[in-house]
């Protein structure tokens, strides 16, 4: 059985922000919580903004499982990392661990009083049964068990957002990186480290000009 997996493509993401009002208007998510946001680096900065859709990455050794005090996390057999919010205490303990911001809560103050934690659930619901009206009430729409995928790659108009099968959607990622030419630096070592790592990748603009 596949492992359920996000990528997102920032050469396609337009920060259009349809993944996040596809997420709250299918699972009917409260005001102030996002289970997925658009972040941008570099904003307004003329070929060098980058956007990229983030939410949990249902992480395959999850910090937030690892430190949860109650063991409220549980990984399904399609690899989908959910919470028992029955279990949950609010400590806060994931939110700290998590390097996505994944973990939400429903209000401010201090851990224990902000309410249950809630995250993106991939669209796979929860611990109750599967299409009830409990599970929607708790984690919103379960729509994995209904055969599909989650509402926010669906909605992607540029399909910067991939969700299925991770060995699936990295032969669609890796495929896109071979077309678009770029060499080695597509992945972004020059970004990352001022320089091309092989002298036949394409060297920054910077580089060229001096």
């Amino acid at each position: 059985m596949g492992r359920m997996k996000f990528i997102c493509d920032a050469e396609r993401c337009i920060e259009c922000n349809g993944c996040v009002t596809a997420c709250k208007n299918e699972h009917e998510v409260p005001w102030g919580v996002n289970r997925r946001r658009v972040v941008t680096i570099n904003d307004g900065v003329i070929g060098q903004e980058k956007s990229m859709s983030v939410a949990c990455m249902h992480c395959s050794d999850a910090p937030c499982m690892a430190v949860c005090p109650v063991d409220c996390f549980y990984r399904t057999d399609e690899g989908v990392v959910l919470h028992d919010k029955d279990v949950c205490i609010g400590c806060g303990y994931c939110s700290y661990a998590c390097p996505f911001g994944a973990p939400q809560f429903p209000a401010n103050g201090t851990f224990g009083l902000r309410g249950k934690m809630d995250k993106c659930t991939f669209c796979a619901g929860g611990p109750e049964e599967n299409g009830s009206q409990a599970e929607f009430e708790k984690y919103g729409r379960n729509r994995l068990s209904e055969g599909k995928l989650p509402a926010c790659a669906e909605q992607c108009s540029t399909k910067a957002l991939l969700a299925g099968d991770g060995d699936v959607i990295a032969d669609i990622f890796r495929t896109r990186v071979v077309r678009r030419g770029n060499g080695s630096e597509v992945w972004g070592w020059g970004t990352a480290y001022g320089q091309p790592p092989h002298p036949d990748a394409k060297a920054p603009e910077a580089e060229k000009k001096s």
